[in-house]
Parts: C-alpha cells; sequence; structure tokens
C-alpha cells in the first residue's frame, strides 16, 4: 500500500470517529460534578465556623477544594490531551490537599465525624475518578499520534 492510500484511510477513519464519538460539556463529566459537590459541601461547612478558624484553616481548605475543580474546567478549556493532563495533575494535588485539611479540621473540631467521613469519602472517590480519566486521556495520546511524513513507513504485509 503507498503512503496516499495509507493517508486517505487514516484520515477516512479518523473523521469516522470523529461523527461517532460525542465530546462531553464540562458539565456533563462525573469528576467534574463530583468535585463541584465537594466544593459547595466545604463552602457551607466553612461559612459557619467561628473567625478565626474561618481566617487560618477555612481559607485553606476553600481554596484547595475550589481548586480542584478550577483546574478540572481549565485543563479542560485547553482542549489538548497534555495540558488537560497537566491541570488534572494539579486537580489531584489540590485533592489531595484538601483530604489533607478537611483531616485537620476534624482533628480541631471543627467537622463532625458524620461529615468528616462523607468529606474523605468524597474526596477519595473524586481522586480515583481523577486517575481514571487521565489514564484515558493517554490511551486517546497514544491514539493519535502523528508520524511527520518523512519518518511514515507503510504497514507491509
Amino acid at each position: 500500500m503507498d503512503y496516499k492510500k495509507e493517508v486517505e484511510r487514516f484520515l477516512r477513519e479518523f473523521q469516522k470517529s470523529e461523527k461517532s464519538s460525542h465530546r462531553l460539556q464540562l458539565e456533563e463529566l462525573n469528576v467534574y460534578k463530583l468535585a463541584d459537590e465537594v466544593s459547595d459541601k466545604i463552602w457551607k461547612l466553612v461559612s459557619d465556623w467561628r473567625p478565626f478558624s474561618k481566617n487560618t484553616i477555612g481559607e485553606q481548605i476553600v481554596r484547595s477544594a475550589d481548586s480542584i475543580v478550577a483546574n478540572i474546567a481549565e485543563g479542560y478549556g485547553r482542549y489538548f490531551f497534555k495540558d488537560n493532563i497537566v491541570f488534572l495533575y494539579y486537580s489531584r494535588g489540590s485533592a489531595y490537599e484538601t483530604k489533607l485539611w478537611v483531616e485537620k479540621a476534624y482533628k480541631r473540631d471543627l467537622i463532625k465525624e458524620k461529615e468528616f467521613k462523607e468529606l474523605k469519602k468524597a474526596i477519595e472517590k473524586l481522586i480515583l475518578e481523577l486517575n481514571k480519566l487521565i489514564k484515558t486521556i493517554k490511551k486517546q495520546i497514544d491514539k493519535f499520534i502523528v508520524v511527520p511524513w518523512y519518518r511514515y513507513k507503510p504497514k507491509s504485509k
């Protein structure tokens, strides 16, 4: 098979896959929904704290929780696979930071045991979902590696 026919076949297959695949909107992503829920729960909890607690640990936990969902959104907006992955790594780091602050808030009697367990479980689930998404995107990168024409070698039958 010559080079031109191979490229035409690749383009046909790529166009078919583009038509059949639907890119989810940001708000449809489960990981985004989960991160947004965690962020909102933390905001509601912290807003009831006393001023000292709110101004110290409260600001930290709200910023880290908001950073999770913000980085998911920013990575999604970059549209390129590798850029998206970088922001998902930032998001995962913020999730671990949020988990730390939730544990500190519990140890300092700022949140009840029930709230602590619910938040910890939600954050751990969020981290797993982020890892799954990163893995899925990495697989997509492998599918669409573009080879410069001068390095292309058609597969021989």
